[in-house]
């Protein structure tokens, strides 16, 4: 077995799921278990300048560069070490299916659990592969310690193979990513990269450098409760104002009705009675002056209400999340080209598609560290059928060792 596939079960064994009800950071203190072991094991293969962040979690190393190579620029790689909150990742129990025949995966036979080919029919270009899967009670967790596996093992590569000629290469690991605070205490400043990848996406070849612009909105429905029986021209249905909001936006600007470029509102939660709703909205678009109007639209339906209900009944809180990375990326497109011609020396071929939501890297990249993000060999994430490909984990792995290679000679 790999060291990169050796890692990765290490890895899933530890339950680092996130929190995002949590006021704390990092929102779960259980990722500091995760945290613990890597710093232990950078150090233990001879990394410098390892640093846990015991306070926040978060863990900082550095390759040296080799003789001559000093002046290059510092390259960075970054994976996030909790999972989601959507599917528990306790007491995952990993199976290797080796040399997938392209059937259905019983992953449970007790509880009737199967990854079926009708249901994810791209499995089907993993036959005669080796994949790993769940017991289907839990996610895998290559979201994304499959990530993290792969850069260890390009640092212990590195570190034990001085023939191969780089600049200093800087890693780091972050919490929290899942719920959207992977960088909320990143030290850029500490890290020192001039650009890095995140190592967080899916199948071999992906190679990604746009992304949402995304904002979150709280919508408070403030109403009049009275005895139903005497409500006439005195009650306010917080309710039925809720439902005229959602009304309000475009009908067929919603996730399941959108696909690549296209932005969305997306009603995430929502609870109440008659006396107050509260509505819980992200609104997402790749175009930032689309994006604009989608929050100014957004703003005009309270405001349409508030002259119809009087004011007050609708409060609205938004806040933005992250940008389109794009913004930075176009000015650093060498991460871009790098990245695919590293992938076709290596005879991947390169999946570049805009993200359908955001990454450590669009935010990082707005934080003075361009970040576009590469795969992993994962899918399925966040959810119990989630799986990862052995033979690509482990390309992923020589993916990252030649990009370090490539900018030892690269000149900007």
């Amino acid at each position: 077995m790999s060291n990169t596939i050796e890692r990765f079960l290490r890895y899933i064994k530890i339950d680092t799921q996130s929190d995002e009800a949590s006021v704390t950071s990092p929102s779960t203190l259980k990722q500091h278990e995760l945290a613990s072991l890597l710093a232990a094991e950078l150090v233990e293969m001879g990394a410098l300048d390892v640093i846990y962040d015991r306070e926040h979690c978060y863990v900082y190393a550095s390759i040296p560069a080799s003789d001559g190579y000093e002046e290059k620029k510092v390259l960075g790689f970054i994976a996030h070490m909790d999972t989601s909150p959507a599917v528990s990742g306790k007491d995952v129990k990993p199976n290797i299916i080796k040399n997938f025949d392209g059937k259905d995966i019983i992953l449970n036979e007790a509880d009737n659990i199967v990854l079926k080919i009708s249901e994810f029919p791209e499995i089907i270009e993993f036959k005669s592969k080796d994949l790993i899967v769940t017991d289907g009670t839990t996610l895998l967790g290559a979201d994304d310690k499959a990530g993290i596996a792969e850069i260890m093992a390009m640092a212990e590569y590195l570190l034990a193979h001085k023939e191969c000629k780089h600049g200093e290469i800087r890693i780091a690991f972050t919490p929290d990513e899942e719920i959207g605070c992977g960088v909320d205490y990143f030290d850029t400043e500490l890290f020192g990269a001039a650009f890095a990848y995140t190592v967080d996406g899916g199948a071999l070849g992906e190679l990604e450098y746009e992304n949402f612009n995304a904002a979150r909105a709280k919508v408070t429905i403030n109403g009049r409760n009275v005895h139903p029986g005497y409500a006439k021209n005195k009650m306010i249905n917080a309710l039925l104002v809720a439902k005229e909001f959602e009304s309000l936006l475009p009908e067929y600007e919603k996730p399941m009705f959108t696909e690549g470029y296209e932005g969305f509102y997306h009603l995430d939660a929502m609870e109440g009675n008659v006396e107050q709703v509260t509505m819980d909205y992200i609104i997402r678009d790749h175009n930032r002056n689309i994006f604009e109007n989608r929050k100014k639209l957004f703003w005009e339906c309270g405001m349409r209400l508030n002259q119809k209900y009087g004011e007050g009944t609708v409060c609205i809180e938004l806040k933005d999340s992250y940008y389109n990375m794009m913004e930075i990326m176009k000015d650093n497109m060498h991460l871009i080209e790098n990245a695919k011609k590293a992938m076709k020396e290596l005879n991947i071929k390169p999946l570049i598609a805009p993200v359908r939501g955001g990454t450590d890297g669009a935010r990082l990249s707005f934080m003075g560290i361009p970040c576009p993000n590469l795969c992993t060999g994962g899918a399925n994430y966040h959810s119990r059928f989630e799986y990862a490909c052995v033979q690509d984990m482990e390309k992923v792995t020589t993916l990252l060792i030649r990009l370090t290679e490539i900018y030892g000679t690269y000149s900007q």
